[in-house]
């Protein structure tokens, strides 16, 4: 590989099927994974293009970074960082209550938004059956941060998302659980709720939903 791949060649590879390695993509983009040594073009037809071992490495480095959504913003006085990064409640100056402060705020309004669509192209993408309803394997490996985008576009409030205990599942804090759980399901993910007998609360659970 003699150099770091493009956006969208990044894209496609990040999108390979996680068996076969098999890739989808723009053409160009295949010719240039395959010249750098990260694709291979099978020989027979249909001449589908295929994840080598440096691809394959890649990927995995790819899946360990947060996800770029939206593109980065024109470098100016006020740019922030141009990774979108779903707020959680665990944030500094969350203690009011309302970690997300996107109903007063129309530029990181419009960033959820930009970031939402951008996941629904993902999981078009990524099923099998090109369905937008069902979370992909990005979010199954991005726990906190999906369940959190998710709140975060069903204009939820005052919620907390946390690791849990129990395997592909976020725990989900906060004084408004119904909204939480409209939210949750309505993206795609099934909820339980739970009693916290410590702390003297309730609790949900949310994973993704596979069917």
């Amino acid at each position: 590989m003699t150099r770091e791949p493009s956006a969208s060649q990044r894209r496609v590879v990040r999108t390979a099927d996680p068996e076969s390695g098999l890739l989808q993509g723009p053409a160009p983009a295949l010719a240039a994974l395959v010249a750098q040594g990260l694709a291979v073009r099978h020989p027979r037809p249909p001449h589908r293009h295929y994840l080598t071992a440096a691809g394959r490495r890649l990927r995995d480095r790819l899946d360990s970074e947060p996800l770029q959504l939206v593109p980065p913003p024109v470098p100016g006085p006020a740019t922030a960082i141009g990774v979108f990064r779903a707020r959680t409640g665990m944030e500094d100056g969350a203690a009011d209550g309302s970690p997300d402060g996107s109903a007063e705020d129309p530029q990181r309004a419009r960033e959820v938004r930009s970031a939402w669509d951008g996941l629904l192209e993902m999981r078009r993408v990524t099923n099998p059956d090109r369905s937008v309803e069902r979370p992909c394997g990005w979010e199954r490996t991005h726990l906190t941060q999906a369940a959190a985008l998710a709140l975060e576009a069903g204009r939820c409030r005052g919620y907390l998302v946390s690791e849990s205990a129990q395997p592909e599942a976020v725990r989900v804090d906060g004084p408004d659980s119904a909204a939480y759980t409209r939210a949750l399901e309505q993206a795609g993910w099934q909820t339980s709720a739970h009693a916290d007998r410590r702390a003297g609360s309730a609790y949900l659970l949310a994973s993704p939903r596979r069917k």
